[in-house]
């Protein structure tokens, strides 16, 4: 899916270093294929996500959640709330570092 094709006016920054040796795993699940992705197309305003890895730090990546609006991603939060704290836990064996970047909002 080409997320720039579809109208989206927000997005969530997340940046992760995977456990050494859990690179694919990491991949697998944060992709635009994985747990994250399938869990959050359920949403209605969800455009997709896209896993981008630094070039000069191969142990660092982005995920970019992109989503027709804040507020269609904070009802979806808010009505998803346990599904996505199980998931997070499930994940989280795969990551070392997780941080948020921030939430922006697309101008123009």
């Amino acid at each position: 899916m080409q997320i720039l094709t579809r109208s989206w006016g927000f997005v969530a920054v997340w940046q992760f270093r995977p456990k050494p040796g859990l690179e694919q795993a990491f991949v697998d699940a944060y992709g635009p294929q994985g747990v994250w992705a399938r869990f959050f197309a359920a949403g209605e305003g969800f455009v997709g996500t896209e896993l981008n890895r630094d070039l000069k730090d191969r142990h660092c990546y982005l995920t970019l959640d992109f989503w027709a609006s804040g507020a269609a991603y904070e009802a979806f939060r808010e009505a998803h709330a346990a599904e996505y704290q199980r998931i997070d836990a499930q994940c989280e064996g795969l990551t070392a570092e997780e941080k948020l970047i921030g939430y922006f909002e697309r101008i123009g």
